[in-house]
């Protein structure tokens, strides 16, 4: 199939001729010269949510963005270019990301988007993105799906996932805590990818799930859940359960004293989901991807950095999501510097296979960007409630991490099938 070539222009004509997008294509030189020979800025599109279930997430996830674009403006900008930036509320609804992916792209000619917390947004995103070849970067949705079956060429995975989480806690906590697990599942795409992978983790190493329990988004009184499990008494509650549905579960618990037995791993903690919580809330193990007291270099500055610039915000120092945000944002204006190119599929092969060290990072171990699966691979930390401490703001302590390879999710290579380059249209931002 022969490769398509997609101005911007083009693509707002294709918008208003029903997505002719063929119609438009135009030759590679013109398309080139076009961008090279403008001083327009380079417009993101921020994609994270502003209301619904992970508004807080969303939140934090924008303000990571916004700090990364501040200090490459700060620096000159890209490619001598500014950048600027454009955000719409995604509502935490898969429907409303997929028309705000259309806008941005047909109407605010948005080179690139970024953002996300829900599976099921990040995934619809990625469907308009990938028709448009425009690179979108998820910056904190977690289910194996978005790395798996839901992969694209365009789109690129920051936070570890499910499986990752997973293979860092299950073995472990089967030892430790016993074999016979119950799942409480949040019921949508991350909730049910999530489980599948301890499920299947459970069989290899020698475990058992008693019962699955289901709960829908938007779940505030989870009695009837937190009924079965006290009759059914399993060694492990492992909860796949995200946004505000995470902090009720986790102050009813609390209220009915059983936050220590049985025990809880809870495949992930967004951070601004339970900021403020008592520490009895903060029961169980639950995986990350950064701790703003890790002791490393960098760490610091940071989180100096961070309240310097958001001094009123109700969190005072940086959580996993504003990282992961930051993170992302900082390595898309980096790979466009190394393609000395805004052409979409030039930056998207300096993004494949990129290494990132870890004293970049801020992590232990160096990260890279999975070429298969588009996924960051890094490292993976477990942490739970910091009892004892005096500090409002340290409420969890790491009490371990594992390393890239240790939690590979070998499960998404075999699933995702990313499309050719020659099958993702391509422009100029």
């Amino acid at each position: 199939m022969s490769k398509k070539l997609i101005s911007r222009r083009s693509l707002l004509g294709a918008t208003a001729t029903g997505g002719a997008i063929a119609a438009f294509a135009g030759p590679w030189k013109h398309n080139r010269v076009w961008a090279a020979g403008s001083d327009k800025p380079i417009k993101i599109g921020i994609t994270s949510d502003a209301s619904g279930q992970y508004a807080n997430s969303g939140a934090s996830d924008r303000r990571g963005m916004m700090m990364a674009i501040d200090e490459a403006n700060e620096a000159g900008g890209v490619l001598g270019r500014k950048i600027e930036f454009v955000h719409l509320d995604t509502e935490t609804t898969p429907a409303t990301g997929s028309r705000v992916a259309e806008r941005m792209i047909s109407r605010e000619e948005c080179g690139f988007l970024i953002g996300a917390v829900s599976s099921g947004v990040a995934n619809a995103i990625s469907q308009v993105a990938q028709k448009y070849g425009v690179i979108y970067l998820n910056t904190n949705s977690s289910s194996p799906s978005e790395s798996g079956a839901n992969c694209h060429r365009v789109k690129f995975v920051w936070d570890g996932n499910g499986t990752n989480f997973a293979k860092a806690a299950v073995k472990n906590a089967i030892a430790t805590y016993g074999k016979n697990w119950l799942l409480l599942t949040n019921d949508y795409v991350w909730g049910h990818d999530t489980a599948a992978a301890t499920r299947k983790l459970l069989e290899e190493y020698g475990g058992t799930v008693t019962e699955e329990i289901l709960v829908p988004q938007g779940t505030r009184d989870f009695s009837a859940a937190l009924l079965k499990i006290q009759q059914s008494g399993p060694d492990v509650v492992s909860a796949a359960v995200g946004g505000d549905d995470q902090k009720a579960m986790r102050q009813q618990v609390a209220q009915l004293g059983m936050g220590e037995k049985p025990a809880w791993i809870n495949s992930q903690q967004d951070w601004p989901d339970v900021y403020g919580l008592p520490l009895d809330n903060l029961f169980g193990v639950f995986g990350t991807t950064w701790y703003y007291k890790l002791d490393l270099p960098g760490v610091a500055d940071f989180v100096k950095k961070y309240q310097e610039r958001y001094p009123d915000t109700q969190m005072r120092v940086p959580g996993n999501v504003f990282y992961n945000g930051y993170m992302a944002t900082r390595e898309l204006l980096a790979a466009i510097e190394r393609a000395g190119s805004t052409n979409n599929i030039a930056i998207i092969k300096q993004l494949e296979g990129h290494k990132m060290p870890a004293a970049e990072r801020m992590q232990h171990d160096d990260a890279w960007i999975d070429p298969v699966t588009h996924q960051v691979q890094q490292t993976i930390y477990l942490a739970t409630a910091n009892s004892g401490t005096q500090d409002a703001d340290d409420m969890f302590k790491i009490v371990n991490h594992s390393s890239p390879d240790a939690v590979l999710d070998s499960d998404a290579a075999a699933a995702c099938k990313l499309e050719s380059y020659e099958d993702t249209p391509t422009f100029d931002a």
